[in-house]
């Protein structure tokens, strides 16, 4: 690492904090630009971008028609209340209505995912007087007391105890069901199994359902076709309001605008983040049905923080909305979903030691690895990070030492480029972790 690097990482490390890190050992991203699929350090070091970022840079670096447009708008309104009427906002409000599912054209702008489906909780719990909800065993919702409440994985344990009436249900985790069944005659039985739940929870006390369109950095689950549809019954069964998180898989991630078009599904709310600006300026949202959002006409709606619905912030994500759509960028992830799929399968056929399942949807992508092929023992833990001088540990240094900005968390690989991406960069980038296993594990 060069001493201009060095400097900016020490000046950094003695006033801020990083998160979710040990602070001695935290692993800093160097980036101080990029274009496209890619980014560079101070010193001009290439890394192919393969978790755009944190998820959430769907339209890739150096976009010049988004920062303009954050230019143009910190130039006419750069601060303004919460309550304030500008055309960024109601420019938003337009644009969304135009891709979210038919009948969701009311929108709570806040300022993340996370704070996303925490309105959506309170929400659910405001209209329908009910205080219970239901989330996934291996969820993500964000870090806030709510969304962490909602949250299944281990991140929750920290913050323990959690807000009360969260109950759980099993994943769509075909690979190592739950329930010990193999599709399709499984029934779907992490399906079913939410109707068990609300019989045991007591069907009129229980909010609202909050599913991720396709689960996130928690496996990559993509749930079998019968799944959302059933899901959704269920929810209208029994007077239950269905929550979409889709922060992580909506804007493109899986090929549509939204994880759950690939089912036909309408759900009640739909919860956004991350790809709504693609990380250039903080925005989060609430996507409701108009009959829900009438319900607050005239009733106080008790949510709302000082910079919410941010001009600056409203500004990025319509000019995002737009760059989608102008360079194609949905049609590109779905035109690339299937060559990823392909070479995925080849390399978990390279690799059958060590790769045990493999799944995307369109440019959403995660690699299984195990000890053994027959037991299915995970490479590294629930929880935990590979051991120094384990296979799992020399693997993620190869990865990072081919210049991939990737996510491997416990025995996962998460494969999840910007959708700007080329077929050539796309299969690159592959072409890196297939020698990685090679050299690592033979």
């Amino acid at each position: 690492m060069s001493s201009r690097t060095e400097a900016l990482e020490a000046r950094q490390r003695k006033h801020i904090m990083f998160t979710w890190s040990a602070q001695n050992t935290a692993m800093p991203v160097r980036i101080a630009g990029g274009e496209g699929a890619w980014f560079h350090d101070q010193d001009g070091r290439r890394t192919l971008d393969f978790e755009s970022q944190v998820f959430n840079c769907n339209i890739g670096h150096g976009q010049k028609g988004v920062t303009d447009a954050i230019a143009r708008q910190a130039a006419e309104l750069a601060c303004a209340h919460p309550a304030a009427v500008f055309e960024s906002k109601a420019a938003l409000g337009e644009r969304l209505a135009a891709i979210t599912p038919p009948g969701l054209d009311r929108f709570f702008l806040c300022l993340s995912g996370a704070e996303a489906n925490e309105n959506a909780l309170k929400m659910a719990r405001i209209i329908t007087g009910r205080s219970k909800v239901i989330a996934r065993r291996r969820s993500y919702h964000g870090a806030s007391m709510g969304a962490l409440s909602l949250t299944g994985d281990p991140r929750r344990w920290a913050g323990e105890p959690d807000l009360w009436g969260v109950v759980r249900t099993e994943d769509p985790y075909c690979y190592r069901c739950p329930f010990g069944q193999q599709y399709p005659g499984c029934g779907v039985r992490c399906a079913e199994h939410l109707e068990h739940v609300i019989q045991m929870e007591g069907p009129d006390r229980i909010a609202a359902v909050f599913i991720e369109g396709v689960t996130g950095a928690n496996g990559g689950f993509i749930p079998p076709p019968e799944y959302w549809p059933r899901i959704r019954e269920l929810c209208t069964r029994y007077g239950i309001l269905l929550v979409a998180d889709e922060v992580f898989t909506g804007f493109g991630r899986t090929g549509k605008w939204f994880a759950i078009d690939h089912w036909g599904v309408v759900p009640d709310m739909v919860t956004m983040g991350k790809g709504l600006t693609s990380g250039y300026a903080p925005l989060g949202a609430v996507a409701l049905r108009s009959d829900l959002a009438d319900t607050f006409g005239d009733r106080v709606l008790q949510c709302g923080l000082t910079h919410y619905a941010h001009p600056i912030s409203c500004a990025a994500a319509v000019a995002t909305l737009d760059t989608y759509v102008e360079q194609g960028l949905i049609d590109n992830s779905a035109r690339l979903g299937p060559v990823l799929a392909a070479r995925l399968d080849a390399l978990k056929a390279r690799h059958p030691n060590v790769v045990g399942d493999v799944r995307n949807l369109g440019l959403w992508g995660a690699i299984e690895l195990v000890e053994d092929p027959e037991t299915r023992v995970p490479l590294v833990g629930y929880n935990q990070a590979p051991k120094p001088g384990t296979p799992a540990a020399r693997f993620k240094a190869k990865l990072a030492e081919k210049g991939l900005h990737i996510l491997f968390k416990w025995n996962f690989v998460f494969i999840a480029p910007p959708l700007c991406i080329s077929e050539q960069d796309l299969l690159f980038g592959l072409q890196q972790v297939d020698d990685a296993l090679t050299e690592v594990f033979g």
